[in-house]
């Protein structure tokens, strides 16, 4: 498909403020008065772009019943990123994501997020057995879909020893890893590496990272979701980059 559905305040806004060329049509729900609808209302009344305002039961019956929060639009597809192109972009600064076996939707938008908040470059993932950009997780991300590229690779396994050989470290979660998170080095050119928290790291991802790390648990419960995880261990790398470059900061 050359388009997709983008629904939900936020992501619609951030789609609004980063590429607005790529509406192709919108709707509304009949009643709505806020600043998104004001907006879409004043950018697009001239009829350029196709603007439908629908009663709730019918936008519910033509998004097949999401949580819409009242807008939604039609847009054609950003431009996508590779892996070629983002091994071209590899330094000092990089920060990475991959994730293993992820199949929700609404984690990948919320690693997204995260992703965004920490200043990671994207995040990849599986073409197959793998999660995929929907409407949910652009829902879910609340804007950082556009702001954090999601980069498909055929071959996880593949990709990761590229990422090696331009000098990328790849650090991997796992319950059973000696050292935390919170002792292992986040800093120079990095790829955190996740699994799904039912199964974890497949064999062979877990094999090619460079090391592994663990989330410390005090709890009863054995793991974090993935999305949780993910924003750990991003912050942490953040927190210890952030200290690299001023070293005056507080910790």
């Amino acid at each position: 498909m050359d388009d997709t559905i983008i629904y939900g305040q936020h992501a619609v806004a951030s789609l609004l403020d980063t590429a607005p060329q790529r509406v192709l049509e919108v709707w509304l729900q009949d009643g709505r008065d806020n600043r998104l609808s004001r907006r879409l209302h004043a950018r697009y009344a001239s009829g350029a772009i196709p603007l439908h305002v629908l009663p709730r039961v019918r936008l519910d019956a033509l998004l097949g019943g999401v949580r819409h929060q009242g807008v939604a639009v039609r847009a054609a597809r950003g431009e996508a990123v590779d892996l070629d192109r983002l091994l071209a972009g590899v330094g000092t600064h990089t920060l990475l994501v991959l994730l293993d076996g992820v199949q929700d939707p609404r984690n990948l938008g919320a690693v997204l997020r995260s992703a965004d908040g920490a200043g990671a470059g994207a995040v990849i993932v599986p073409r197959s057995r793998g999660v995929a950009l929907t409407p949910a997780a652009r829902k879910t991300a609340s804007g950082a879909a556009d702001s954090v590229p999601v980069v498909e690779v055929a071959n996880l396994a593949r990709a990761m020893s590229a990422l090696a050989a331009a000098g990328v470290r790849l650090l991997g979660t796992a319950g059973d890893a000696a050292r935390s998170v919170f002792e292992t080095d986040l800093t120079g050119p990095l790829a955190l590496v996740l699994g799904a928290e039912d199964a974890g790291l497949r064999r062979l991802t877990r094999a090619r990272c460079d090391a592994l790390m663990q989330i410390p648990m005090h709890g009863r419960v054995a793991s974090l979701n993935v999305a949780v995880a993910a924003g750990v261990c991003l912050y942490e790398a953040l927190r210890q980059r952030t200290r690299v470059r001023d070293p005056g900061s507080a910790s």
